[in-house]
């Protein structure tokens, strides 16, 4: 089974350019459990647990496949910590390439496009980043501000507000 927490393999003699891809909105849709979001209070618990349900979205998919063949492929997503045994399944279950899987620390509320870079920063110290890319406009402009070439996931049906607000108010996807 493919893992998703360690390096994955390079090819002798060099190392491959990391090409980086979200989850949510991006490999996955979460259209079906946004309603989760619209209650007061919000039910972050069963959000996160049916991720799990989440159906693959093929045009982002098919790109991280393409990617594969030439970079070394890495996940950087809003979920947090605690998500990392589902999200690894989710993963190997739709067929992600393996790669490196970064994630929010539980007591990070911070809005997505601060601590998505950062993390993203992290991994790719003295590394040569291809492609980011990622379903959230904010996100992506700051990835530009940090001088990363990003690739806007439009093939995600457009973000709907909550789950906008979770990203840059709740800071939790």
């Amino acid at each position: 089974m493919a893992r998703w927490s360690g390096p994955t393999e390079e090819q002798p003699g060099e190392e491959r350019p990391l090409a980086v891809f979200d989850l949510d909105g991006t490999l996955a849709d979460v259209r079906h459990r946004l309603h989760h979001l619209m209650s007061r209070p919000k039910d972050w618990n069963a959000f996160f647990r049916d991720a799990a349900k989440d159906t693959p979205l093929h045009d982002g998919v098919a790109l991280a496949h393409e990617r594969a063949r030439t970079d070394e492929i890495a996940y950087v997503t809003g979920r947090p910590e605690r998500c990392r045994a589902d999200t690894e399944s989710w993963l190997a279950r739709h067929g992600l390439p393996p790669g490196r899987l970064l994630m929010r620390r539980a007591d990070d509320r911070r809005p997505a496009r601060v601590a998505k870079p950062e993390l993203l920063r992290e991994l790719a110290r003295g590394r040569t980043v291809s492609v980011v890319v990622d379903d959230d406009q904010q996100v992506c402009a700051a990835y530009r501000d940090a001088g990363l070439p990003v690739r806007h996931a439009h093939w995600a049906a457009t973000p709907a507000p909550v789950l906008t607000e979770a990203q840059e108010r709740d800071g939790r996807t």
